[in-house]
């Protein structure tokens, strides 16, 4: 099976401790079975202490220290796991972070997900979010599915990256020819859900209520607007079983789109304000779930 992947996705690589926003700090780590297997036969000085950082009950996970850091973290934003046993004992989820997959009808797709501060950089600086490589041959079958959600994916792309319309004309369209708007709830409704969400952080709550559907970004901010939207329907909507899937995650990426729009004072705050929503929408499926639900 072919695994395909947005071109921009080769200039990615972990920007390690030079993040200002560790992807090891605030997150509960679950360790897969097949990692676990590999801890417990470790033969090395560092893995009693890998051993004694682990919860075994339920799930296992690491025990966070201070600060909800793992406890792998050195001070200096490196993981003590790859400097003492090496990066193939990293558990699934830390080797495979900001990493997102889906299955098509011509194979795997990989995606990176922008609550990831370097990924969100480069998702929101590149042109080329409608060009899909070949990047690797994996094992495995494709499923075929009876819809086949990725010639809609490639119309709406094309739609957004035509040059013949202003950004706020695309949209226009966008939304006449999918039936499909952020629309359908007044923005005051529209606040009431977020205000029913989960939030890692409280002061994201009060960001969100910012929420105006009729904001008009500034030209400069419209570039990544633009590709953020082409982002948010790629992981959302590539995967859909059937139409009414289809369109309701592509209301939850137009809904994104339009928040991200509301909360950015200007460009130069909207790479932070970009991994916040993903951070808080995409990372938690009852969130995302609670959203989807307005456009079924």
């Amino acid at each position: 099976m072919k695994l395909y992947a947005p071109k921009y996705y080769e200039d990615f690589k972990c920007i390690a401790d030079k993040c200002t926003h560790s992807c090891c700090v605030g997150w509960e780590i679950d360790i897969d079975s097949n990692t676990l297997e590999k801890y417990n036969a470790l033969e090395h000085k560092y893995a009693e202490k890998i051993k004694s950082s682990i919860d075994f009950i339920d799930t296992p996970h690491f025990i966070l220290k201070e600060n909800d850091r793992c406890p792998h973290l050195n001070e200096c934003g490196l993981c003590e796991i790859i400097n003492n046993v090496g990066e193939e004992f990293l558990c699934d989820i830390c080797r495979e972070h900001p990493r997102f997959y889906n299955f098509t009808n011509y194979g795997k797709e990989v995606g990176l997900g922008m609550s990831c501060e370097e990924a969100c950089r480069i998702i929101l600086c590149s042109d080329c979010y409608d060009e899909m490589i070949e990047i690797d041959e994996i094992e495995g079958e494709v499923i075929f599915c009876d819809f086949d959600p990725i010639p809609l994916r490639r119309a709406i792309y094309s739609l957004l990256c035509s040059t013949a319309n202003s950004y706020e004309e695309k949209l226009a369209k966008l939304y006449k020819i999918t039936d499909t708007s952020p629309h359908i709830l007044t923005d005051d409704e529209w606040k009431a859900v977020f205000s029913e969400l989960e939030y890692l952080d409280d002061s994201h709550k009060e960001l969100f209520l910012k929420y105006a559907s009729n904001t008009k970004p500034s030209k400069e901010l419209e570039p990544y607007l633009e590709r953020a939207l082409a982002y948010f329907i790629y992981r959302h909507c590539s995967e859909a079983c059937n139409e009414d899937e289809f369109y309701s995650c592509l209301g939850f990426s137009m809904l994104c789109e339009r928040l991200l729009c509301s909360i950015c004072k200007d460009a130069s705050d909207v790479f932070a304000c970009a991994r916040i929503i993903s951070e808080e929408l995409e990372y938690s499926q009852d969130n995302t779930d609670r959203i989807i639900e307005e456009f079924l």
